[in-house]
């Protein structure tokens, strides 16, 4: 486990540390300047979230849990892939947990599969949204924040798969990562 977490720190320095969008970051740090607990909510596995988490100074980090024995990984899951409703499921037990009132706080994803945890939340946001979440917003009326220049993108691997969520003090945030899209 120790060798996987290293790696994970590598894997930050090297290729996402460079890859966040400034505008992502800033969301992020006006709830933490508030005051508010920001928790990384992703079907990444947890070492990776906790690593991103703790660069981004972020309050904590929930993901997918991978099943060890004495130190070794099996290849089973625990509890499953954290990802559309096990991911609001985690977010409904973290608020339990942590004293949140959910009306309160807010949760930023960019796939429509974060539905359950948006809809959880009083203030769902949509960043970097793929089609379908960019529609689902513009019906529900909700805030589309869109860092992308002109230039076409994707998120990297973060949702939260790459569906970003978080939670924090009282609202859910979530770090959107990019990259560029491979030239078809």
């Amino acid at each position: 486990m120790a060798d996987i977490v290293r790696l994970g720190e590598e894997i930050y320095d090297d290729t996402m540390a460079d890859r966040i969008w400034e505008g992502a970051r800033e969301l992020t740090q006006r709830h933490l300047n508030a005051g508010q607990r920001v928790w990384l909510v992703t079907a990444t596995p947890v070492e990776l979230a906790s690593i991103l988490s703790r660069r981004l100074g972020l309050t904590g980090a929930l993901g997918t849990v991978a099943e060890t024995v004495d130190g070794m990984y099996t290849g089973r899951l625990v509890g499953g892939l954290l990802h559309g409703e096990a991911k609001a499921a985690a977010i409904r037990a973290l608020a339990v947990r942590e004293g949140l009132d959910l009306t309160r706080c807010a949760a930023y994803s960019d796939s429509v599969n974060d539905l359950p945890m948006l809809t959880l939340v009083g203030h769902p946001n949509a960043v970097n949204p793929d089609m379908g979440l960019r529609a689902e917003a513009r019906s529900r009326g909700w805030p589309v924040h869109d860092f992308r220049s002109g230039r076409r993108v994707t998120m990297i691997a973060l949702p939260v798969a790459a569906g970003a969520g978080a939670v924090a003090g009282g609202m859910a945030a979530g770090a959107a990562l990019h990259r560029r899209r491979a030239a078809s």
